[in-house]
C-alpha cells in the first residue's frame, strides 16, 4: 500500500511538472508589458487622451522598449515606438500585417469592414486600390482637379481680406480650414459647394459639418467598447455608431441619387465616373461599394487636411523668421503678380520642408490606422500571435532623438538633407500606406504657399500660439483652436481682381 502511494505520487508530480514545463514552453515570448493589468479589462485604465503620449509614457517606464505589449481586454495590443522595427512591421512582414481591425465603426459606418481602409487584405481591397490609383488618386485625375483646389483657396483669400485690406483683423483659422478641405473633397466627389457665399449659415452645411465629426469620433484605437464588448450593453455605443451610420448613409446616398438623375449633364466628378462604371459593371460597382469609397475620401482627406493646415499656420506664427524666410522665397520664385500655383511648388523645397516639418511634429493621425495580424509572426525578436493588432506610433517615432537631431525644435531646414523626408511616417508604410498623401501634400503646400503669399501674419498677442494636443479619435486636433492677426498684402487685389 504504501508503495502504490509512492508510485502515485511520484506520476503526480512527474504529470505536474510535465504540464508545467509544457505550459513554459508554449508560452510566447512577448514584448515587455505593464504589470499592472487587471483581470478581464487588462490594461484598458491606459486608453486616455491622447493616446500617443501614453504609450511612450508607458514605453519610457520600461526602459525606453520600442515596442511594447498591451492586454485590451480580449485583444492582445503591439505598439511599435521605434523607425527600424516599423520599417521591419511593413516590409518584412507587410502581407502579415496588411489586415485591419474590425471595430464596431468600421463594422456599421464602414459597409462592413468593406471600404478600402478597413477592407481584409485580398482581392477586394486590391481591386479597391487599384480604382483608387486609377480613377481617383493618379496624376491625371489629381490635375483634372486642381481648378478646384485654386477656386477654394481663392474663396478662402477673398474670406480672409474682407476686413484686412488696411490693418490686422483677428480671424478664427479652424473653421475656415475645415471648409476649404470639406468643399475641395465634396466638390471632387460630387461637385457640390457647401461652405461660401454665405453658405456658412446653412443650416444643412451645419449639419453635414457635426455628422462628419461625429463618424471620425467613431474610429480610432481609443474605443473601449471595441475590446470589452459587454461595453456595448453598459454604454449604449453600439447603438450609437448605428445611428450615426444610418445618417452617414442617407447623407451619401443623396449625393449618389443627385449625380445619378444628373445623368444627362455628366460632369467631371469621382461620382460620376463610378456610376460609368456601374453601367458595365453593376455587380461590382454597387451604391454600397461606391459610397464606401466617398466615405474613405470624406473621413481621410477632410479633418486630416484641415488640422494639418491648422498645425502648420500655428508653427510659423511661433517662428517669425522661418515665416519670413518662405515668404522671400516664394516672392522671388512667384513675384508678386500672380497667385503661387501647383506648378510652383517643384521650385519652393522650403515651402514643402515646411510642410514635411510640421507633419513630423504635429501627425494628423498619430497612431495611424490600426493593423491586425493574420498569422503568427516575429517583430524585433518578438513573438506577435495571430490577431493581434499592431499600433504604430508616429508621433514618438518623429520625435526620436535616435533618427532626429534636436527633434522637438520646428527646423524646415532639416529636410534639406537627403533622405530625411524618408524617415517620415505620418502617411504611413507599405501597402496599406495612405493613398491619398500626394493630394494632401499637394493642398497644404498650396494653402500654406497662398497664405504666406498673400498676407501679413502675427500672434493675437506677446506669448506663442498654444501647440498643446487635443484629444479623442483618430485625429490629433490643436487643443486651442488658432487664432491670429493678418493683414491683407497688395497682391491681394490684383489675385481677386483677376479672378472676379
Amino acid at each position: 500500500m504504501e508503495g502504490q502511494t509512492l508510485i502515485f505520487t511520484f506520476l503526480f508530480i512527474s504529470l505536474s511538472l510535465t504540464f508545467i514545463i509544457g505550459r513554459i514552453k508554449r508560452r510566447p515570448n512577448l514584448p515587455p508589458s505593464p504589470s499592472w493589468a487587471l483581470p478581464v479589462i487588462g490594461h484598458l485604465r491606459l486608453l486616455k487622451p491622447p493616446l500617443h503620449r501614453v504609450f511612450l509614457s508607458v514605453s519610457e517606464s520600461l526602459g525606453d522598449a520600442p515596442i511594447i505589449s498591451l492586454r485590451l481586454g480580449n485583444r492582445l495590443v503591439f505598439v511599435v515606438s521605434s523607425h527600424s522595427l516599423a520599417e521591419e512591421c511593413f516590409t518584412k512582414n507587410d502581407v502579415v500585417l496588411a489586415n485591419r481591425f474590425n471595430s464596431l465603426a468600421s463594422k456599421h459606418i464602414s459597409y462592413g469592414c468593406t471600404t478600402v481602409v478597413t477592407a481584409s487584405y485580398g482581392d477586394h481591397w486590391r481591386n479597391l486600390r487599384r480604382i483608387g490609383a486609377v480613377e481617383i488618386f493618379s496624376a491625371h485625375r489629381l490635375n483634372s482637379f486642381s481648378s478646384i483646389r485654386r477656386d477654394e483657396i481663392h474663396r478662402l483669400i477673398a474670406c480672409l481680406s474682407r476686413n484686412s485690406s488696411l490693418e490686422f483683423t483677428k480671424v478664427e483659422m479652424k473653421s475656415m480650414f475645415s471648409n476649404l478641405t470639406f468643399n475641395n473633397i465634396i466638390r471632387m466627389l460630387a461637385g457640390k459647394c457647401y461652405y461660401g457665399d454665405g453658405a456658412e449659415d446653412d443650416p444643412e452645411a451645419k449639419r453635414v459639418r457635426e455628422l462628419i465629426a461625429e463618424g471620425m469620433g467613431c474610429f480610432g484605437a481609443g474605443n473601449t467598447a471595441d475590446y470589452l464588448p459587454i461595453l456595448t450593453w453598459i454604454t449604449g455605443s453600439e447603438k450609437r455608431i448605428k445611428k450615426i451610420a444610418s445618417r452617414l448613409d442617407e447623407f451619401l446616398q443623396g449625393l449618389v441619387d443627385e449625380r445619378r438623375e444628373g445623368k444627362e449633364k455628366r460632369q467631371n466628378t469621382m461620382v460620376d465616373h463610378l456610376l460609368c462604371l456601374q453601367e458595365t459593371q453593376p455587380e461590382y460597382y454597387t451604391d454600397n461599394i461606391i459610397k464606401g469609397i466617398m466615405l474613405s475620401l470624406i473621413l481621410a482627406g477632410t479633418d486630416t487636411s484641415a488640422v494639418t493646415l491648422e498645425w502648420t499656420l500655428s508653427a510659423l506664427l511661433n517662428h517669425p523668421q522661418i515665416l519670413s524666410k518662405a515668404r522671400d522665397e516664394i516672392d522671388n520664385k512667384v513675384g508678386l503678380n500672380r497667385l503661387v500655383e501647383e506648378s510652383d511648388l517643384s521650385h519652393l523645397p522650403y515651402l514643402q520642408n515646411i510642410v514635411s516639418e510640421s507633419l513630423r511634429l504635429y501627425p494628423a493621425s498619430p497612431l495611424l490606422v490600426p493593423h491586425v495580424a493574420s498569422e503568427d509572426c516575429k517583430v524585433g525578436g518578438y513573438h506577435m500571435p495571430r490577431g493581434t493588432m499592431l499600433l504604430t506610433n508616429a508621433w514618438a517615432i518623429h520625435r526620436d532623438p535616435k533618427i532626429w537631431d534636436d527633434p522637438t525644435s520646428f527646423k524646415p531646414e532639416r529636410f534639406e538633407k537627403e533622405g530625411e523626408a524618408q524617415k517620415l511616417l505620418g502617411f504611413g508604410l507599405g501597402r496599406r500606406a495612405c493613398p491619398g498623401s500626394g493630394l494632401a501634400q499637394r493642398l497644404a503646400s498650396l494653402t500654406i504657399g497662398s497664405l504666406i503669399q498673400c498676407f501679413e501674419w502675427e500672434r493675437i498677442g506677446e506669448e506663442e500660439v498654444d501647440m498643446t494636443e487635443g484629444g479623442g479619435g483618430v485625429i490629433m486636433p490643436k487643443a486651442i483652436p488658432l487664432v491670429a492677426m493678418c493683414k491683407a498684402r497688395p497682391v491681394v487685389g490684383k489675385i481677386l481682381n483677376e479672378s472676379a
